[in-house]
């Protein structure tokens, strides 16, 4: 038999194939597996991310050394560990189910059936339970071909070994599904899946399916039955932040030492790899060859990778909320450049007509991202709902590391005209329809999640910046090539104690591979481009083909958090998204019957201007 290579991307390990996700391939089931399962760290790849270090106080984050991670022809050492789930598996030619052992696993070779000839592949069963505790597990099939049996019925059945999974009749949809006991003791032991995924008989297994029986727990929580695919089985939770310079303190030298240091060919080799044994050495050939002090090389290459210690923000302000360092590196006026960070400002134009000038007068600054580097790490997960219980990755506690995966990319930053956009918050419209979404926050039970996107005060510049971030990607789908999935926002809009309000929003590429760095949404920030593409995007927000249903709307989507929003307007793919398409509104955009946008002057001078040129025709 020919062996086979089930292969999972490095960038696939955190998401979506992350610790306790279910993983379908080749008509195949998996579940990967927590870390305490994963090779030792000698043997993985080390993701250099400071910041997100402190934050999540952990020692390290870890990624797989090769890009295929999961190999099932042979054990791979160098990968994360995937566990064949669920174990109820059934023939598709006879029928038969089989409790499959991880003993019977034989590398490169998928399960069979032992009762056919020629033996069949056999499938892995639809459905499995999950708990709001975090846990999966098989659905007890003996029971439920049972369960409408009395309990002296059920005692003359010899055990789960003989079930069989049938399908047909004259029913359709999942009555026409029945798990059966071959057992002769037990033949009329049979019952239809029609009513599964309402049960709540059965009881939560305690554990995951790789953690070992004495891990079990004894869980109360009540269990849903679901698909093995279905979007409830899996929440992760994942933190990201972006490799930014960390400014330190000026150099007592000229800048054509520091270039000279910079530009050394053995600099960027420094930055890449500044905490190895080789590191002293290389420091001490750049600083000859420039004719330098070693402290200078070294300072700058703190600089470079982000290790310096004077970042200008406080380190428990840094701790806690990361966009700060990120904020302060992109508004700064000055170019900034890192081996993995390189924007440039540019404008929106000259133009003197309307609409240009309205849109150049909300949109105060567009930084260019060059190159960027984003480090993700997957800290647990929730089952059920996202504000279940987290499990974190490694539930022994025993190890103090997390997964974690860099990408690279691109972007476009934009600012808002800061003065404009205090007198639109001003407005007694604009504070009532922020105010109507922080009492639909706290019905929803979201409270800490939208905090750690919001900060403390949720303030309206946050859906209007986080509407226009989805309608930007949407929009860059079409314009630069890139897939919406392929694209990520970060929205800064968080109040700040000294009045220092954030006020702008990143888009950038999120793409783990070659994709992320083709050039191609940098160059649509350029001065010739940007502001056709902002023109054209605030045109379509105007008008959604759900219309008048959507703008008007009260309370739409998860937990009635969006207002004008849906589908066919602002909703992007949940992972370009922050936080789970909520606390999104165009009407804040653009403007409605009841609220005023903070661009409606744009589209308004938009559409006079395309009646005067009709008129002229």
């Amino acid at each position: 038999m020919s062996t086979r290579k089930l292969r999972v991307r490095q960038s696939q390990t955190v998401v979506p194939f992350g610790v306790g996700a279910v993983f379908d391939v080749q008509g195949e089931s998996f579940v990967a597996a927590g870390i305490a399962d994963w090779p030792s760290p000698r043997d993985l790849e080390r993701i250099y991310a400071p910041r997100l270090e402190r934050k999540l106080k952990v020692t390290g984050l870890w990624a797989p050394l090769q890009a295929p991670v999961a190999d099932y022809d042979v054990p791979d050492a160098t990968g994360p560990t995937f566990i064949r789930f669920p174990a109820w598996l059934f023939c598709g030619s006879c029928r038969r189910m089989t409790h499959w052992r991880i003993q019977d696993e034989k590398f490169g070779h998928p399960p069979h059936c032992s009762f056919c000839s020629p033996r069949h592949k056999l499938t892995p069963m639809r459905f499995v339970q999950i708990c709001e505790a975090g846990h999966l597990g098989d659905v007890d099939w003996w029971y439920w071909a049972h369960s409408e049996l009395t309990p002296t019925e059920r005692d003359k059945c010899p055990g789960p070994t003989a079930l069989s999974f049938e399908a047909g009749g004259n029913a359709t949809g999942l009555e026409a599904l029945t798990v059966r006991c071959r057992h002769e003791e037990c033949e009329a032991a049979r019952r239809d899946l029609l009513d599964i995924l309402g049960t709540q008989k059965m009881r939560c297994c305690g554990r995951n399916p790789w953690e070992r029986f004495s891990e079990r727990k004894d869980c109360r929580e009540r269990i849903q039955i679901v698909q093995r695919t279905a979007g409830n089985v899996y929440y992760p939770v994942v933190h990201s932040a972006l490799d930014i310079p960390t400014p330190s303190a000026p150099a007592a030298v000229d800048d054509e030492v520091t270039t000279q240091v910079r530009e050394h060919p053995f600099f960027n080799a420094l930055c890449q790899a500044p905490n190895t044994p080789g590191s002293d050495g290389l420091i001490a050939i750049i600083a000859e060859a420039a004719k330098t002090d070693p402290s200078l090389v070294r300072r700058l290459m703190e600089e470079e990778t982000g290790q310096a210690t004077d970042s200008g923000v406080s380190p428990m302000v840094e701790e806690s909320d990361l966009s700060r360092g990120e904020w302060a590196a992109f508004a700064s006026t000055r170019p900034e450049r890192s081996i993995h960070f390189v924007t440039h400002e540019v404008g929106l134009g000259t133009s003197q007509e309307p609409p240009w000038t309205e849109l150049e007068a909300r949109i105060s600054r567009v930084v260019v991202a060059e190159r960027l580097r984003e480090v993700r790490a997957l800290q647990g997960f929730s089952r059920v709902s996202p504000e279940s219980r987290m499990i974190p990755v490694d539930s022994s506690g025993g190890r103090r590391w997390l997964p974690a995966v860099e990408v690279f990319g691109e972007g476009i930053f934009l600012t808002l005209n800061e003065e404009l956009l205090k007198q639109w918050e001003a407005r007694p419209e604009v504070r009532a329809r922020t105010a109507g979404m922080k009492v639909d926050v706290a019905k929803s039970f979201q409270q800490d999640r939208v905090e750690a996107f919001a900060g403390s005060r949720l303030l309206p510049r946050l859906p209007l910046l986080h509407t226009l971030g989805h309608l930007l990607v949407r929009q860059l789908s079409f314009e630069s090539g890139y897939s919406a999935a392929s694209l990520r926002e970060r929205v800064y809009a968080r109040a700040s104690k000294d009045g220092g309000h954030q006020y702008g929003l990143l888009v950038y590429t999120a793409s783990g591979d070659a994709e992320g760095t083709l050039g191609g949404l940098a160059r649509q920030g350029e001065p010739d481009l940007l502001p056709e593409l902002l023109l054209r995007l605030l045109e379509q927000a105007a008008w959604c083909s759900a219309d008048p249903l959507c703008s008007e709307h009260d309370g739409q989507g998860y937990g009635s958090l969006n207002r004008a929003a849906c589908h066919a307007c602002a909703l992007i793919p949940e992972t370009s998204c922050e936080v789970g398409n909520i606390l999104l509104d165009r009407v804040m955009v653009v403007g409605g019957s009841r609220v005023p946008g903070f661009f409606e002057p744009v589209v308004q001078a938009a559409r006079e201007e395309a009646a005067h040129q009709v008129g002229a025709w």
